[in-house]
């Protein structure tokens, strides 16, 4: 297991990055890998929250999940008490982290099967913020509105790492490798989606995320 690297000051509050899988691929689990997946992504279902309802012969059933990522309370706490506590920040940051394991094992960019527990080769972080000090208290109020550019941005730029993860599909099934610039794009738009969340909804920091793939 390779050694988890923390946080660093000097980059946006929010990290993220991936090991470029510099092997070949199991082409076999890549072929199936929206069915191999179906277990981790009821386990992600049950711990992120949600809601699944289906009819069957007019008879009409319905599931949902506990948890999720917490805002309101956050945002509550910021407000009033200036607070964000400690164990409700961790709860959002390790079910993100679970969450783009499983993303990245669905974008093919590793073969190991996603941990609950283990970082392996996902990497995201950010700091605790001392909310007195590196948090603006009315600011979490319109942070969601105030990221709706990134949101148009990260709509487009979704499309694109969909149609480049299924041309990575080909090139695994082919050649057992992952297209170095397709993965960092994949991987880039991932990055810029960590740090709109952490920025509008997991409220860890107010510094405005920056328009772009690199870190």
């Amino acid at each position: 297991m390779q050694e988890y690297q923390p946080y660093e000051p000097s980059a946006y509050p929010v990290t993220f990055s991936v090991d470029y899988p510099d092997r070949p691929l199991n082409r076999l689990t890549t072929f199936f890998r929206l069915i191999v997946a179906i277990p981790i992504l009821i386990v992600l279902g049950s711990v992120a929250g949600g809601t699944w309802q289906w009819s069957y012969d007019d008879a009409e059933a319905a599931a949902a999940g506990a948890g999720g990522l917490l805002f309101f309370g956050p945002l509550l706490m910021i407000v009033v008490r200036q607070k964000y506590p400690r164990w409700w920040f961790d709860w959002n940051l390790e079910l993100q982290r679970f969450a783009n394991r499983v993303s990245c094992y669905l974008a093919l960019m590793d073969d190991r099967y996603p941990s609950t527990d283990e970082h392996q080769s996902v990497r995201l972080d950010y700091a605790y913020p001392d909310v007195r000090t590196d948090l603006n208290r009315w600011l979490p109020l319109v942070k969601w509105l105030l990221a709706i550019p990134h949101y148009i941005v990260l709509f487009f730029l979704g499309i694109g790492a969909f149609v480049a993860v299924v041309i990575a599909w080909f090139a695994v099934l082919f050649t057992g490798r992952y297209p170095r610039g397709l993965f960092d794009f994949v991987e880039g738009v991932i990055r810029w989606n960590n740090r709109v969340a952490g920025y509008a909804f997991t409220l860890v920091t107010d510094r405005y995320p920056p328009f772009r793939l690199e870190p």
